[in-house]
């Protein structure tokens, strides 16, 4: 079994500048007007998973919230310092989570969509 995670958007400059230039993600393929949608494909190459980001003509209707959380585990602290810094060096700034255990076990940012990740180190 794979994974895929999709999601409609208006834009995908400001995804990619967030998972694949400050997350870290890269970009593994997309599509152009299938059945009147454009869309793209982030990850991590061989992983068995994928961020799919779609648009089309008609807008997203989103209603995340505070709890609704893509986590992202890395395995070192170093790796978590690097990563949390480039996230930063990049402009996006950590946010308060709503759940106290994200708080305590990784760091929150919001994309520029407004769903929110953590990054966490695998424990």
């Amino acid at each position: 079994m794979k994974l895929r995670i999709a999601r409609h958007t208006n834009d995908f400059a400001p995804l990619i500048e967030f998972y694949c230039d400050a997350v870290g993600l890269a970009q593994l393929g997309g599509f152009h007007d299938h059945d009147g949608y454009d869309g793209i494909f982030l990850g991590k190459e061989g992983a068995g998973w994928h961020l799919e980001f779609t648009k089309s003509g008609e807008a997203p209707n989103h209603h995340a919230d505070n709890d609704d959380l893509l986590v992202f585990y890395v395995e070192t602290e170093q790796e978590y310092t690097e990563l949390n810094q480039r996230i930063q060096r990049k402009g996006f700034q950590p946010e308060e989570p709503a759940n106290p255990y994200w708080k305590a076990n990784g760091t929150t940012y919001v994309d520029p969509d407004g769903f929110r990740i953590v990054i966490a180190i695998r424990k």
